[in-house]
């Protein structure tokens, strides 16, 4: 599975938050970005975000000076990152909960930025469907769970492991599908070998 760091823009434009709102605009049009990373001022501090959404929004539309308001005054902050090992599809379902259209990178220090089109470009998703690999992973993880059942016994160790393999991906599957699962494959089991 593809994860954050796989799909994010490492050359990340920065900005202090007390820059001018005029000083982001300058250098988003500069490096050709739609948004700036706000520095932290310290270890603890959190990182933040200003985009052209917020200066279109909090500055020009009240016609605000863009060179007396600073960036502190419009940008989010603590804003919502991304670990870069997070897979896409999760990445996706935050960026879907919280309406985001890029969000920073960060593993204890700023690692990228990931939009809504690195997302759509740079994931699998046309290809290969997230659905159909797991449908895969999980037809391969009852035949697994069904060897390991014959080849000791249905109350082992080994088959209880193999068929909570199968359970999480069954659980996955039917979330990636917003379905409820009426049966489990375990039970589906159960019932043709009662132990």
């Amino acid at each position: 599975m593809l994860r954050a760091a796989d799909i994010m823009t490492t050359d990340v434009a920065t900005i202090r938050s007390s820059a001018t709102v005029a000083q982001a605009v300058k250098l988003m049009q500069t490096r050709g970005c739609h948004a700036l990373i706000v520095d932290r001022r310290h270890e603890q501090d959190a990182y933040g975000i200003i985009t052209f959404s917020d200066i279109v929004y909090k500055v020009i539309a009240f016609g605000k000076d863009p060179a007396k308001v600073r960036v502190y005054e419009i940008m989010s902050k603590p804003c919502i990152v991304m670990n870069p090992d997070l897979g896409v599809e999760y990445v996706a379902r935050l960026f879907a909960e919280h309406r985001l259209l890029r969000a920073p990178v960060i593993k204890e220090k700023l690692m990228g930025i990931i939009s809504l089109v690195d997302i759509i470009n740079e994931s699998k998703f046309l290809e290969l469907p997230r659905v159909t690999v797991l449908e895969q992973e999980l037809q391969d993880a009852i035949q697994k769970a069904r060897v390991a059942c014959s080849k000791t016994s249905p109350r082992s160790e080994e088959c209880a492991a193999a068929w909570d393999i199968v359970n999480e991906l069954q659980a996955e599957l039917g979330h990636q599908e917003a379905k409820k699962i009426s049966k489990t494959a375990f039970e589906e089991y159960y019932d043709e070998f009662p132990i």
